[in-house]
């Protein structure tokens, strides 16, 4: 027996598992886990869980973000990922909850002001899951310099509305300049 399933492919196990997973009682999470309920109009499809997150971090300084909106669109557990090159050269990511980004950026976005708008969008989609190649630009009010880059997003959708799972980001850099295919079409 237990040398047959060696031989099982990997997909059939995993198709198992899935299944077995699919008809499991729901076991309770040992932390308790709140979301904001999210307007619907900001999860009724991918274009508007797209502009609900760019709108929630844009806005003039002095103005207060709508953070529960910001935690209404991440599903439990949902992270935010940006990737920077250090000096040295080397790659770094920082793997946050929306919580962590609203507590460690909040207060620089509304003091300062910034704003941010997508410009381009390739999305692939599969199912219940998409992804979303989203390039950026933003500026702060305080600084002449726009900043442009890839969100790599990652959407589920539930039978009911679309949640976000990840959102992972480089910004563009002289040594790496956005590509023409996630550009804006001339």
């Amino acid at each position: 027996m237990r040398r047959s399933l060696l031989l099982l492919p990997l997909s059939v196990l995993v198709l198992s598992a899935g299944e077995a997973v699919a008809q499991a009682a729901p076991v309770p999470h040992p932390v308790v886990l709140t979301v904001p309920p999210a307007k619907p109009e900001d999860v009724a499809s991918i274009d508007a869980i797209m502009a609900a997150l760019y709108d929630v971090i844009s806005g003039p300084a002095g103005q207060a973000r709508d953070w529960n909106r910001m935690r209404s669109l991440f599903i439990p557990g949902g992270r935010l990922m940006p990737t920077a090159v250090r000096p040295d050269g080397s790659v770094v990511t920082r793997i946050m909850e929306p919580n962590d980004y609203i507590a460690t950026s909040g207060p620089m976005l509304e003091r300062s002001g910034f704003s941010e708008r997508e410009i381009a969008r390739r999305v692939e989609q599969y199912g219940h899951i998409a992804h979303v190649f989203s390039t950026y630009e933003g500026r702060m009010e305080t600084e002449p310099t726009v900043i442009r880059g890839i969100n790599s997003i990652q959407l589920l959708n539930d039978g009911t509305r679309w949640w976000v799972v990840s959102v992972y980001w480089e910004a563009e850099r002289p040594d790496n300049p956005l590509p023409a295919q996630y550009l804006p079409a001339p």
